[in-house]
């Protein structure tokens, strides 16, 4: 038995349905129901809310969710192999967990989903990135989420938090703290997972705001960001000489020296010069 349900252990699950984790689909399992039932509890009071998560594998964290109280669950798991593992949460929670055979980047969630809804997840790593993007960058705000609680590679979450003048600075930092207070709540060792990683894991916890921090047009904001930081190296001048040839003069009006990197250019003053962009 293990200590939040009474279904069997996961290593037991695991060898049952012999789940050995592949590496092409960015798999790497957390055994640790206790930890998984703590993973869940950063997502917040789960009782009113249903709850989007991806990539279950065995299930350890879908269980932590139920255990927890979701109001409802909806696990979209690519890897066949996992689905008669899902399928023993699914009876032993009747009526609260519904697992879908399917690429997460396909799926529409809203259409099994009642808001409001949170999203809990150990992401795949080959997808976790894109998928954070698209949650981040919907044509409207506020998003159907409420809230992320998602795993990624502990230095993507640093750059998720990353703050001006540090190197992990960059495009994810820009899209997840325009729209979103974004925090990391817990760091897990290699050794956490089956088969442990070569690298740290830490979950970051994301907050949707009820409107973005500073105004901007979100597809002007991203095409500058994504220019500017696609050669961070570089003066902001020469990084963005091909968006506008009066570049300087844009930048100047918007409080930010030419002569200044990306990495050293706050969220307040790239929403400035997204400003100038869409109103020129």
């Amino acid at each position: 038995m293990s200590a939040i349900d009474d279904l069997p252990p996961l290593r037991e699950v695991i060898d049952t349905h012999g789940l050995s984790a592949r590496k092409s689909l960015g798999q790497n399992f957390l055994l640790d129901l206790n930890l998984t039932a703590k993973i869940a509890r950063r997502a917040g009071d789960l009782t009113d809310c249903d709850v989007l998560e991806i990539g279950p594998g065995p299930g350890g964290l879908t269980r932590g969710l139920l255990a927890e109280g979701a109001r409802r669950v909806l696990a979209i798991e690519k890897d066949e192999r996992c689905m008669s593992a899902l399928a023993e949460i699914e009876a032993a929670y009747p009526g609260q967990l519904k697992v879908i055979n399917g690429d997460a980047l396909e799926v529409d969630p809203l259409s099994h989903l009642t808001p409001p809804i949170r999203v809990a997840a150990n992401l795949p790593y080959n997808v976790g990135t894109e998928l954070l993007v698209r949650w981040l960058t919907p044509k409207e705000w506020p998003p159907f989420w409420q809230s992320l609680t998602l795993m990624f590679q502990r230095e993507v979450a640093e750059r998720i938090t990353a703050t001006p003048g540090s190197k992990a600075y960059g495009r994810l930092a820009i899209l997840s703290q325009w729209r979103a207070n974004a925090n990391i709540v817990m760091s897990l060792p290699p050794g956490a997972f089956s088969p442990p990683p070569k690298v740290h894991s830490a979950v970051v916890h994301l907050t949707a705001l009820p409107e973005p921090r500073y105004p901007a047009d979100a597809d002007t904001l991203s095409r500058l960001v994504a220019a500017a930081f696609n050669q961070r190296r570089k003066m902001l001048r020469a990084a963005l000489k091909g968006q506008a040839p009066d570049i300087e003069d844009r930048l100047l009006a918007a409080g930010i020296q030419p002569t200044e990197r990306a990495e050293r250019v706050s969220l307040e003053q790239f929403c400035a010069l997204a400003r100038i962009f869409k109103e020129s």
